[in-house]
């Protein structure tokens, strides 16, 4: 049975989301639905921790990036990761494996079924035996073509009353859009002329959360995925969830509540849970969904994609170092989510505050010559503006202005992992960059949708030829990031609350000290981001430290020596 703690806190998020439209009656009567499933949920799990550590690695993957001609594509996946992932990964990101209507996933139909194709939830129990699940809840919209929506036309339940829709007197005008559609379609419904609200495209309707309801059917869609092996929830869209008239409709109050909320009910439930928000936004907004220690468990850290691609493809360090600098650490038990690809592509709205219109301009002009794509956003209703580059992070980063010819890709490559393995937080890699999977542009051609170039599946007896030919590309990257991620593991302050340090080396270096939450180990992690010989000059000499990556470490007279592009962990241990 719940404390009346517990309860009390329960009854005041709920109070501060619903204050101005439910009774207390109503809202007393929400929290007991509320605490009845907690209830019924504790009774039947015993307590169970979920603690991070340096060992703590997440890989990012559609229950079809790897498929075969047997059934059930989660299975092969499973096969696969058996085989060649599980000793360096102990957390599994599967993208949407619901039943879908278009956006590869994200246009949700029901949450609680699996796509048949990729197979069940005994599928996703097995491997949850042995790994962390992570799965989105598509929280902010829901299909067009599901059945709440069929319901929602006919009045029915479920569905009734469960999306957004807005007369004419209310204003957008303020509306931040992380899309460039329409945003609004004009519906005539029982008797009446309203607008569909639509953030993301026309198949996907968002949901009105002032219908407690539909707040109340998401606490059960947790509980759900939590039965069936899903301990790390992944809120996508977030920031969009609560609208008002004649506001941003972002990052509104409500929002933060609702996330404070399913906090609150993830930390009385028995077994131990993650929240993450997928916020793809400026710093300021991102960092703002930790809340005070009492929102997300884990944000996305989203500037860091943009800003490692930058400095590798323009041989400067300065942007990294300031913004590192200024990252705040974690609380313990709270972490970024590092990555550098994900299934859409690489954010430019992160580096808002960070780029001046010039050097985002000389950016992009980088990204397009390398082949990238681009996704708009719209800006009040009228003009376009970038919202991210739609390419794979090899062929971002496989030639630049210094070394036009790619003579470098592979170096920066790998660095450019290598970084995102070592900083604070934990690392999270997309199944494709594995392989240094290059723009799909034969599916592009196909859908017409940009970010599908990121969204390459591999065939298993093809994957597995190619990581069986020592001479293949994928073979080379796949065991230079394995390996990586294998050293990674051993480092105590490699933890992703271990303490970060900045190290000024000069506009070519990027470098930082992270400290072991024992102090028993200091690694200095250090990455060369030109096309040239680098040489760091030490005030003391180093002695005993070890490159833990490679051994053939160079110091001559307290100087260090880095080829290009080239990344070393120096260990005191």
């Amino acid at each position: 049975m719940l404390t009346q703690k517990d309860q009390k806190k329960i009854v005041s998020k709920l109070s501060n989301i619903y204050k101005s439209s439910l009774s207390k009656k109503d809202l007393y009567h929400l929290k007991d639905e509320i605490i009845h499933i907690i209830n019924i949920f504790n009774k039947k799990n015993k307590k169970k921790k979920k603690d991070i550590s340096e060992k703590t690695s997440l890989i990012i993957s559609y229950g079809d990036s790897v498929y075969s001609s047997q059934k059930g594509s989660i299975k092969v996946f499973h096969s696969f990761f058996k085989k060649n992932l599980k000793s360096y990964f102990d957390s599994i990101h599967f993208l949407p494996f619901y039943p879908s209507s278009s956006d590869s996933g994200f246009a949700v139909k029901d949450h609680y079924k699996i796509e048949n194709r990729l197979g069940n939830w005994s599928d996703i129990k097995k491997i949850s035996k042995s790994n962390n699940i992570m799965a989105d809840m598509v929280i902010n919209h829901s299909s067009a073509r599901g059945l709440w929506f069929k319901n929602f036309l006919k009045n029915k339940r479920p569905g009734k009353d469960y999306f957004l829709t807005v007369d004419s007197k209310f204003n957008v005008s303020k509306v931040v859009r992380p899309r460039d559609h329409k945003l609004l379609k004009k519906i005539n419904i029982f008797k009446k002329t309203d607008y569909l609200w639509r953030t993301f495209s026309p198949d996907q309707i968002d949901l009105n959360f002032k219908n407690p309801s539909v707040l109340l059917r998401f606490v059960k869609i947790m509980i759900h995925l939590i039965n069936n092996g899903v301990t790390i929830f992944r809120l996508d869209a977030i920031a969009y969830l609560w609208k008002e008239s004649a506001t941003s409709c972002i990052n509104l109050k409500q929002t933060h509540e609702i996330i404070k909320l399913l906090r609150i009910i993830n930390n009385i439930l028995n077994i131990k849970t993650i929240i993450i928000t997928e916020t793809n936004l400026p710093e300021k907004e991102n960092l703002s969904y930790f809340g005070n220690n009492d929102e997300a468990n884990w944000i996305y850290n989203f500037s860091l994609p943009p800003l490692l691609i930058h400095g590798f493809l323009f041989e400067n360090s300065a942007y990294l170092n300031k913004w590192s600098k200024n990252l705040p650490s974690t609380k313990y038990g709270n972490s970024y989510l590092n990555f550098i690809a994900s299934h859409d592509g690489i954010g430019i709205r992160p580096t808002e505050g960070i780029f001046n219109k010039k050097i985002l301009n000389k950016f992009i002009k980088r990204l397009k010559k390398n082949g990238s794509k681009f996704s708009f956003r719209k800006i009040q209703n009228k003009s376009k503006k970038i919202y991210e580059a739609n390419i794979t992070v090899i062929n971002a980063l496989k030639k630049s202005d210094y070394d036009q010819k790619g003579e470098f890709f592979l170096e920066r490559y790998i660095s450019a992992h290598a970084i995102m393995m070592s900083f604070e937080g934990i690392p999270a890699i997309y199944f494709n960059s594995l392989f240094g999977t290059s723009n799909d542009e034969a599916k592009f051609v196909i859908t017409g949708n940009n970010r599908d170039v990121n969204r390459y599946k591999w065939n298993l007896d093809n994957i597995s030829k190619k990581l069986i030919n020592k001479k293949s590309k994928q073979y080379i990257i796949f065991n230079k990031l394995i390996n990586l991620f294998a050293i990674r593991r051993k480092q105590k302050a490699f933890h992703p609350n271990a303490l970060r340090y900045n190290i000024n080396f000069g506009s070519k270096i990027f470098a930082f000290k992270r400290v072991s939450i024992d102090k028993k180990q200091t690694i200095i992690c250090i990455t060369n981001l030109s096309s040239t010989v680098q040489k760091i000059q030490f005030k003391k000499l180093y002695n005993g430290w070890k490159n833990i990556i490679c051994p053939k470490i160079k110091i001559e007279k307290n100087t260090l020596s880095l080829e290009p592009f080239e990344t070393i962990w120096l260990s005191d241990k």
